[in-house]
C-alpha cells in the first residue's frame, strides 16, 4: 500500500538518534536546537567493512527479503477491506461492524508499533521479524476458516499485535547493517515490497472473492503472505552489528511526553488521525454503494478501484517537491482542499464523477500524508523517533475510529451520511492546516541532515 510506504519512509527518519549539547533551548516554534547527532555503532571506522554494500550477494539477499516482508505485512493488514460488503452479507451485519475486521487490527497495530522497537532491542532484529511475518500469515489463514464473526474478529485483533513487528524494526535493520552509499536502494525497495503488497492483497482478495468467496480470496493472499515469509526467514542475512540493550520503560515514556511541548507537533499529530481517518472511510464504504443500485458493479470491478492508489506514487514525491520548494506550510492545506473537492464530487449520481472523486481524495491524502509526515521529521529535534511514533500512532487511530465511526453514518443516511462525516474530517484537517500555516518555522539548522536528505527514501 502506498499509504504504508509513506508509513515506513517516516519510519526510516525515527531511527536516526541525537543527543542535545549543552546549551539546549527552545526557538520560538517549538523545536528542539543545537541537536548533535551520534554516530551509530554500525557506522564505527572498524566495522564499516562488515557492513552490507551495493552489488555483495549479501545486498541481494537483503533486498529479496525485505522487498518479500512488504510484500507480504501490508498484503496481510489490508485484505479485508475490500470484502467488507461479503462480510455483511455472509454473517448478517452491519457495515459499521463489518468494518471492525480492519478498524481493530489498526487500533492494536497503533499501540503495538509505539513497543514493538524496545522488544527488538531486547530480542533481536531478525527474531522479531521472522516471527512477525510468520505467525501473521498463519493468522491470515486461520481467519480463512473461522466459523463465526466474532472468532474472526479475534484473530483480526492479535494480528495487529503481530504484524507491528515488522515495520517497526525493519529500518533499524537497514541502518544497522547496510552501509550508507547502499540503504538508499534498500529502503527504496522495501517501500515498493510494502506499496505493491497493500494494493495486491486487495486487488487478490477481492478478485477472488468474485469467483471463489471470500473465505478463498482471504486464504489466497495468506498463503502468499507464507511463502513471502519464509522467503524473508530464509534470504535475510543475520544481524552483525546488534547489541541487546534491556528496556528502559521510563526513560521512553519521558521522551514521549517532551515532544507535546512543541508548537506544532501535537497538531500534526491530529492532522494523521484526520487524514487516513478520512481515506480509508471512504474506501471502507464506498463499495457498499457501488455494489448496489443503480450502479451494481462485480466484486472483480470494484477490487479493480484500488489501482487508484497508483496515483499517489505521483502525488507524494510531488506535493513533497513542491512543499520543498515553497514551504509546507504554503503547500498543506491545498491537499485538504483537493481531498474536500473529491468527497463533493461522489455525492453524483455519475460513476465517471465519483472516480474521479476518488482520484483526488487519493492524490490529496498521498500528498498531504507526504508533507505532514516529513514536517513531523523536521520538528522532532532530538526527539525525532518519538515524535514520528507518536504520529504514526495517531496516524492508524485515525484509521481505526474514523473507519469504524463512517459504518454508523452509512447505516443512518447511506453514502450521504458517509459523505458527510469525511467531509467534515476533511474541513477540520484543512483548519488545522491553515492554523499551521501561522506557525512560526524553524531555522534551517534546527534538524541536521538525516538519510533521507541524501535521496534514500523519495
Amino acid at each position: 500500500m502506498l499509504c504504508a510506504a509513506l508509513d515506513i519512509k517516516l519510519l526510516c527518519a525515527s531511527h536516526v538518534v541525537f543527543k542535545l549539547d549543552s546549551g539546549v533551548r527552545r526557538n520560538d516554534g517549538g523545536g528542539l536546537r543545537n541537536p548533535v547527532p551520534i554516530i551509530p555503532a554500525a557506522m564505527d571506522s572498524h566495522t564499516t567493512d562488515n557492513l552490507i554494500r551495493h552489488g555483495t550477494p549479501a545486498f541481494k539477499r537483503t533486498n529479496l527479503a525485505l522487498f518479500a516482508a512488504g510484500l507480504a505485512t501490508f498484503g496481510l493488514l489490508y485484505c479485508v477491506q475490500p470484502l467488507m460488503p461479503q462480510f455483511s452479507q455472509h454473517y448478517g451485519i452491519s457495515a459499521a461492524t463489518s468494518a471492525l475486521s480492519l478498524s481493530l487490527t489498526t487500533g492494536v497495530l497503533a499501540f503495538a508499533m509505539l513497543f514493538a522497537g524496545g522488544v527488538s532491542d531486547a530480542l533481536g532484529r531478525k527474531s522479531v521479524m521472522v516471527a512477525s511475518l510468520l505467525s501473521s500469515a498463519v493468522l491470515v489463514l486461520l481467519t480463512a476458516l473461522m466459523p463465526n464473526w466474532y472468532a474472526l474478529l479475534g484473530l483480526r485483533t492479535l494480528l495487529g499485535i503481530t504484524l507491528s513487528g515488522l515495520p517497526a524494526v525493519a529500518m533499524t535493520y537497514l541502518t544497522e547493517e547496510m552501509h550508507t552509499e547502499s540503504i538508499g536502494l534498500g529502503m527504496g525497495l522495501y517501500i515498493s515490497g510494502s506499496a505493491i503488497g497493500g494494493m495486491s492483497g486487495r486487488l487478490i482478495a477481492g478478485v477472488v472473492a468474485d469467483f471463489a468467496g471470500w473465505r478463498v480470496g482471504v486464504g489466497v493472499v495468506g498463503v502468499i503472505g507464507l511463502i513471502a515469509g519464509l522467503v524473508f526467514w530464509k534470504a535475510l542475512p543475520p544481524s552483525r552489528h546488534f547489541h541487546p540493550q534491556a528496556l528502559r520503560w521510563r526513560a521512553l515514556f519521558s521522551r514521549f511526553a517532551g515532544i507535546f511541548r512543541d508548537a506544532g507537533l501535537p497538531w500534526l499529530f491530529l492532522e494523521g488521525f484526520l487524514l487516513l481517518g478520512a481515506f480509508v472511510t471512504v474506501y471502507n464504504y464506498l463499495g457498499y454503494r457501488l455494489l448496489a443500485p443503480p450502479f451494481r458493479l462485480s466484486q472483480t470491478v470494484v477490487g479493480l478501484i484500488f489501482g487508484i492508489y497508483l496515483v499517489g506514487t505521483f502525488s507524494s514525491a510531488w506535493m513533497g517537491h513542491l512543499a520543498g520548494k515553497l514551504g509546507r506550510r504554503k503547500v498543506l492545506w491545498t491537499a485538504f482542499a483537493l481531498m474536500l473537492l473529491g468527497v463533493a464530487l461522489t455525492m453524483t449520481a455519475s460513476l465517471a464523477l465519483i472516480i474521479v472523486g476518488l482520484t483526488a481524495i487519493t492524490f490529496g491524502f498521498f500528498g498531504g500524508h507526504s508533507i505532514v509526515s516529513s514536517w513531523v521529521g523536521r520538528r522532532g529535534g532530538a526527539a525525532k523517533a518519538q515524535a514520528s511514533s507518536m504520529y504514526l500512532f495517531s496516524y492508524y487511530m485515525g484509521s481505526s475510529v474514523a473507519g469504524w465511526s463512517g459504518g454508523l453514518f452509512y447505516a443512518a443516511d447511506r453514502w450521504p451520511g458517509v459523505a458527510l462525516f469525511v467531509g467534515a474530517l476533511v474541513l477540520a484537517g484543512l483548519l488545522i492546516a491553515l492554523r499551521l500555516y501561522r506557525l512560526p518555522p524553524l531555522p534551517q539548522w534546527a534538524t541536521p541532515p538525516t538519510p533521507m536528505s541524501k535521496g534514500a527514501m523519495p
